[in-house]
């Protein structure tokens, strides 16, 4: 991701020897939702839909905007 509040040109995080997985920095997807989110302008955490009787959130009980990466 690049512009519209992220730094350009920067990478996040740090794989293991073989670039298998990754080992510091870890994201999940529901980050990459955060974030996504937070940069239209969203909240996250209040950004609820209604099923099967109960309020959900996008990025569920987790998601958390890496600071890092924002300008």
């Amino acid at each position: 991701m690049a512009g519209a509040g992220i730094k350009g040109g920067a990478s996040y995080g740090e794989t293991d020897e073989f670039g298998h997985k990754a080992v510091v920095d870890r994201t999940s997807v529901n980050d990459l939702h955060a974030t996504m989110l937070h940069l239209l302008g969203v909240d996250h955490k209040k950004l609820t839909y209604f099923h099967n009787g109960r309020q959900y959130r996008l990025t569920d009980v987790a998601g958390e905007v890496p600071r890092k990466i924002l300008v």
